[in-house]
């Protein structure tokens, strides 16, 4: 599977927003991509602040997830994205969905909420409670997380055992003291101790870092971004998966099991 990885600037305007998504998803379908992951959040930037995200969080059937919907099925390409959604308090749920052919496959839940290094997420968003899913797209399982939820091995081992054969990050990565560095080294690990394709998207501007990458289950950085609005673009194949799985067999070498709680 061709797919890509995009990263932008995202604004305070939804609208705006959803047309940079249109049009990087155009693009990647014009390139052969039947996939694409985009940013965190990518509704309405978090810098708009807590109030303007909860009067712009939109149920899935709104005019937002509506929008991507139409434009999977107009592209013929997937399309993995953040967005927001009301949580029937005074927040919002910090939602990644992804859309095939006109239609809504999943809506994952950000679980793990970014309370740390002067940042508390959860003030304006509810954590979600569900396991993040596992999607089918031509053949290839595919496991959804997003940002924060990449310094939890635990959640990717559990994808890992729901059969993903890659694992996608949807981000807003914080710019910061060794941020930067903890990315990099923390989507290679992911890649390495699962023996599976990362495919991350992070958002770019002056508070977020972009490099956008897609790893391989080698942990080989097969494609990757810097800090300016682009897509960077590889082959996934199932194949590396079973190839890379059967040399090095870590997975059934564990001891231990992971249980969500």
């Amino acid at each position: 599977m061709y797919v890509a990885a995009h990263q932008f600037d995202v604004s305070e305007d939804k609208d705006t927003n959803l047309q940079q998504i249109r049009k990087a998803v155009h693009s990647a379908a014009e390139a052969g991509a039947r996939l694409a992951v985009l940013p965190e959040a990518a509704m309405v930037a978090f810098e708009a602040g807590r109030e303007r995200i909860r009067t712009a969080a939109e149920p899935m059937d709104g005019p937002f997830v509506t929008g991507l919907r139409e434009l999977s099925k107009e592209t013929g390409t997937a399309v993995i994205v953040g967005v927001h959604e009301p949580s029937g308090q005074d927040r919002v749920y910090n939602t990644n969905v992804v859309v095939d052919d006109g239609e809504l496959v999943a809506a994952y839940r950000k679980l793990h909420l970014y309370d740390a290094l002067g940042n508390q997420e959860s003030e304006h968003v509810t954590p979600g409670s569900d396991t993040p899913p596992v999607v089918h797209i031509d053949g290839m399982k595919i496991g959804v997380l997003t940002c924060y939820d990449l310094r939890f091995p635990e959640v990717f081992r559990v994808l890992v055992d729901a059969g993903a054969e890659a694992i996608t990050i949807s981000a807003a990565w914080v710019r910061g003291l060794y941020k930067e560095e903890h990315w990099n080294t923390l989507l290679r690990a992911r890649a390495i101790e699962n023996t599976t394709w990362i495919v991350a998207s992070g958002e770019v501007g002056p508070r977020n870092s972009g490099n956008s990458q897609v790893i391989d289950p080698f942990g080989v950085i097969v494609a990757g971004a810097g800090e300016e609005t682009t897509t960077c673009y590889a082959h996934v194949e199932a194949e590396r998966v079973r190839t890379v799985r059967a040399k090095l067999p870590s997975l059934e070498h564990r001891r231990y099991s992971v249980v969500m709680h």
